[in-house]
């Protein structure tokens, strides 16, 4: 599998385009927000000859939607995320005028649902969904289980968790869930978070201060 990662935005979120041999690919987190960035995602796009067929998303949080309305219907897909954050996209404009973030219309609405244990299918590749709430109500990871990868939005960063005190945040949620659900993973397995560099499930048990 290919893992292509834009970081857009001011708050550099990392969009990530993955692929496999058949062409087909899924964009996760479109983070796009200016007209240059998605034209730097569209060109990408073409210059690799892929085929986007899902639109999915770690979580809701304003930064991580920036471009869904876009690429929702650049590519005529439907965006996917857990139904925990779906409260999130009618109050997306209101909540980014907080961080002086002015925006023209709220995400659309979710096109699916993804919940605990389910499957992700494009190519021939397959991603489980791990649900981790706790930086949001909703917070997914997608776990790809033969290339021991993970995209794990703002759950887990190299040396840090993502933060607890956004609506629907919970720190003894989301630690929980992160040593029962994710430190279960082989140590190898590379954990691409949604800002900031990869890191792996065994340095993080090694080595990160919130998980001691």
């Amino acid at each position: 599998m290919n893992i292509y990662t834009l970081p857009l935005n001011q708050w550099q979120v990392n969009t990530y385009i993955l692929s496999d041999e058949t062409g087909e690919c899924v964009i996760i987190d479109p983070g796009c927000f200016s007209e240059e960035e998605q034209k730097q995602l569209t060109d990408f796009i073409t210059e690799k000859k892929l085929k986007p067929v899902r639109l999915l998303h770690t979580h809701l949080h304003l930064d991580h939607v920036f471009g869904t309305r876009f690429v929702a219907e650049k590519y005529n897909l439907k965006p996917e995320a857990h139904p925990g954050d779906e409260f999130f996209i009618d109050i997306t404009k209101d909540y980014a005028l907080q961080f002086g973030v002015t925006l023209d219309e709220n995400p659309p609405q979710l096109g699916n649902y993804l919940n605990d244990g389910d499957e992700v299918k494009f190519g021939n590749t397959v991603l489980k969904v791990i649900h981790i709430p706790g930086h949001s109500p909703g917070g997914i990871t997608f776990y790809n289980e033969d290339d021991r990868i993970m995209i794990a939005g703002d759950v887990l960063f190299r040396d840090s968790i993502g933060r607890t005190d956004l609506p629907g945040g919970d720190y003894d949620t989301l630690i929980d869930n992160i040593k029962n659900k994710l430190l279960a993973l082989p140590d190898d397995t590379v954990v691409y978070p949604g800002h900031g560099p990869s890191t792996t499930i065994g340095y993080e048990k090694d080595s990160n201060p919130f998980l001691k």
